[in-house]
């Protein structure tokens, strides 16, 4: 199912991380504060992009700080909406700076990057709501974003759920039409019985890692069989987007998102369905990996002929 070994050199980028398992042990603030070093350490050449602007957009529970990064080319292009990883509990536009430059150099596309409310201060469906939110907004402001028809959303982990949420609620609700879905490692239909959770449990993530992410957001198991906040839990996906999946050889979370995948395919959704044999969770936020830097660039190009 996988590599023998762990990318050297992914494994190398992880043992320069400040970050050790499991991550509930530093506590929320540090836990924001060594995400975002993690995020910035030695990354002194991050990937030139033809300009970025910050902008502040209308939440439903006040302003979302969000970054507009756009293409060398100065031509109408579709627009992205990404929302970035952490678990719902840590995470910002610096952690996954890096990461949307990438894709919006390997996209050709405008890319807006949005900040959500994270728990446990804010629990679910706070950052569905705000997900849900920024692409209503994106829709409707095309032409201040990318300026061509296209919309598209993309995200990784946390984020790589709320844009397969999103893309779930427009088509439930009638909203903007969604293009396509890129998700990077998505924490969907999670199960801690799943053999990537029993056997790579401790790289990157742990199991207490996945307990704390989820009594923080979720509150109440109730809502863990929302499809608003577990995609999985949906009765028919139908009419989303088509979709890019990535999953990570040793990642816990790899077959969940193998399993999503295929629920795709079932109800008929056009999937492409790649996973990384020698990479771990969070790869597109490593720097100084080949592999993981190809991977990030095959999504981008996903994109690009998507849109």
């Amino acid at each position: 199912m996988h590599a023998a070994e762990i990318d050297p050199a992914a494994k190398a980028a992880l043992d320069r991380q400040p970050f050790s398992i499991p991550h509930n042990r530093y506590g929320l603030k540090l836990l924001r504060v060594v995400g975002r070093l993690a995020s910035r350490y030695g990354d002194h050449n991050p990937p030139a992009v033809g300009s970025t602007r910050e902008l502040t957009i209308p939440g439903p529970d006040g302003a979302l700080s969000t970054r507009l990064y756009r293409p060398e080319s100065a031509a109408a292009v579709p627009t992205v909406v990404f929302f970035h990883g952490g678990g719902y509990v840590f995470g910002d536009l610096e952690t996954h700076d890096r990461l949307a430059r990438q894709l919006t150099c390997s996209s050709g596309c405008a890319l807006l990057s949005v900040e959500y409310r994270l728990a446990p201060e804010h629990p679910f469906p706070a950052a569905v709501e705000d997900a849900y939110a920024a692409v209503e907004w994106a829709a409707e402001n095309r032409t201040r974003l990318g300026g061509g028809d296209e919309l598209a959303v993309a995200g990784d982990s946390a984020g790589g759920t709320l844009a397969t949420i999103c893309s779930l609620m427009a088509a439930e609700r009638d909203g903007p039409t969604i293009e396509y879905q890129a998700l990077l490692y998505p924490g969907v239909a999670i199960d801690e019985e799943q053999e990537s959770v029993t056997q790579h449990a401790g790289t990157v993530l742990d199991e207490a890692d996945l307990r704390y992410f989820q009594n923080c957001y979720f509150g109440s198991e109730i809502h863990e069989r929302n499809p608003y906040a577990e995609p999985s839990q949906a009765d028919d996906l139908s009419e989303v987007a088509p979709a890019t999946v990535v999953t990570a050889g040793f990642d816990p979370l790899r077959d969940g998102g193998k399993a999503y995948a295929e629920q795709l395919l079932h109800d008929g959704v056009d999937v492409t369905y790649r996973n990384y044999e020698s990479l771990v969770h969070g790869f597109g936020t490593l720097r100084g990996v080949e592999a993981a830097d190809d991977a990030v660039g095959e999504v981008g190009r996903d994109l690009q002929n998507a849109l």
